[in-house]
């Protein structure tokens, strides 16, 4: 989960330094004791809070700084500096602050900060009599916290049969999937915080049906729940191949730990594997299983892995990446037939298997939504503050699609710090907040030691314009239409990422 950061650096701000050696906006990472510490000037204002990003350990003085706020360079979680408060995911956990004193002409951090009072108010006592959320991925679980972090104190549930919801999905074709994270790190928090916080989670019957007009659900027990607000966040669900090509085999798809558990199991009888799709998810575990020392061809359907998202530049590279590290590609290539621990492909070349994953794609979870008789298009339909058609029922996640201010279309986006946002911006909506979705897009992908970071959000562009090498591993690629930055991608440029971030937000259409 990112690595050790905590070694101190930089100057021992309990001794103090001159406040001249810190220009306006600027970032120090220095400690007191051995105590790493984040210092940070906005003109005559000073702040100290730990430098050691609470989601993957992300260093903080590497970040950039908006206003009284800062942003992790690695998957742009961002901090209040004034209470060190995790303000965007995904980040769940604050951090501590620290106090800082002026002192002839020197700034000194002289120790912790007490941890201040939780809020008085406002409770939202005035808000839904009851909130009930179904789906414990990114955009519920992120809902949940932000309901409570706003005060909310009536009756909260979440509705989700995994028995593991919720955890750090994103992990489970990465780094736990090769072995490297313990299955410690998987959950987001531990079971007593969500008794602490009053979040009930319901895992033992789904929900069957949604009647809006009665604001009530029905659960496949035959139980029937009221509630006062609802939130949709049912996620997606793997595409899975024909029923022909199942029959009589094991083919495995990975959503759930369940599912991550299962591929490591297989792995360790396996020595070859195929995994049918270059997508973002089959890439990872190609890599993932390479870690594992497991032979891996790839079979997908277009000239380069990831091209519609990517490019054909970035695709190229990250095929060639792959091939450095021994997977074999069959591309332009699908699956004709499978039996017997045999792939044919459509042009007749047939891949012994030991193990197959299928990564062709997800379908967002949407049939509670069409049984409602809510508005759909190509997903559920929301207003800018992700109401659907139905009153009192919200969506988020890779089921919603939102008019996005940056590009002026309706989006829907399946990834999961752009779930983890939305479920904040529903849930203060919820309690009558009127908060527009505003956020830019943003997901993170890696690829054995390389990273590639991607803000905002292109589904067509008539121009790639590259900057620095690709192949060296130090590039920002920026997906342009009429001249002006839809997305941009990056290699190891991290705060160049965030400023395009930052740039992105101020720019609407």
């Amino acid at each position: 989960m990112g690595g050790d950061n905590t070694t101190p650096t930089g100057p021992d701000l309990g001794r103090g330094i001159p406040v001249n050696d810190l220009t306006d906006g600027g970032l120090l990472a220095g400690h007191v004791g051995q105590k790493p510490v984040l210092l940070a000037r906005l003109g005559s204002e000073w702040f100290a809070i730990d430098p050691v990003c609470s989601h993957y350990s992300g260093p903080l003085p590497e970040g950039l700084m908006v206003g009284d706020t800062v942003r992790c360079p690695w998957h742009h979680a961002c901090f209040s500096l004034r209470t060190g408060e995790a303000l965007r995911p995904p980040a769940l956990n604050d951090l501590s602050r620290w106090v800082v004193e002026l002192r002839d002409g020197r700034v000194y951090v002289t120790g912790k900060a007490p941890k201040p009072a939780p809020p008085a108010g406002p409770s939202r006592t005035g808000g839904p009599s009851s909130i009930v959320i179904i789906g414990a991925g990114a955009a519920g679980e992120s809902a949940a916290e932000t309901l409570r972090r706003e005060g909310y104190t009536g009756r909260l549930t979440l509705y989700d049969i995994d028995p593991d919801a919720p955890y750090d999905r994103p992990n489970l074709s990465k780094d736990y999937l090769a072995g490297t994270a313990s299955e410690e790190w998987i959950p987001l928090h531990p079971p007593e915080f969500y008794q602490e916080k009053g979040i009930e989670i319901v895992r033992d019957s789904r929900v069957v049906a949604l009647e809006p007009a009665a604001r009530r659900i029905r659960l496949q027990n035959g139980a029937i729940r009221e509630y006062g607000a609802l939130l949709l966040a049912t996620g997606a669900s793997p595409v899975r191949l024909p029923a022909e090509m199942e029959r009589g085999n094991r083919i495995h798809y990975l959503r759930s730990l369940k599912d991550s558990k299962e591929i490591i199991a297989a792995s360790e009888k396996a020595r070859r594997a195929v995994i049918l799709g270059a997508s973002f998810i089959g890439l990872e575990v190609a890599a993932s299983l390479r870690a594992r020392k497991l032979e891996v061809h790839v079979v997908a359907p277009d000239a380069h892995p990831l091209e519609r998202v990517m490019g054909a530049e970035l695709g190229g590279f990250i095929q060639r990446l792959h091939e450095e590290h021994g997977v074999i590609f069959h591309l332009s290539q699908k699956a004709r037939q499978i039996a017997g621990g045999t792939v044919t492909l459509e042009n007749g070349e047939r891949l012994q298997a030991d193990l197959i994953v299928a990564g062709i794609g997800v379908r967002p979870n949407v049939e509670l939504a069409e049984g409602a008789g809510i508005t759909m298009d190509r997903g559920v339909l929301v207003d800018e503050q992700l109401q659907t058609s139905a009153p009192g029922v919200f969506a988020a996640g890779d089921i919603a699609r939102w008019p996005d201010p940056h590009t002026g279309e309706r989006i829907r986006v399946e990834h999961w710090v752009v779930a983890q946002r939305q479920g904040q911006v529903a849930a203060r909506n919820m309690l009558g907040l009127r908060q527009p979705l505003d956020a830019i897009p943003f997901f993170w992908s890696q690829h054995y030691d390389v990273p590639i970071n991607y803000v905002g959000h292109a589904e067509r562009w008539d121009r790639v314009v590259v900057d620095g090498d690709i192949d060296a591993r130090d590039c920002a690629v920026r997906f342009q239409r009429n001249g002006r930055d839809l997305a941009v991608a990056t290699i190891y440029r991290d705060l160049e990422s965030l400023k395009a971030e930052v740039e992105m937000e101020h720019a609407t259409v």
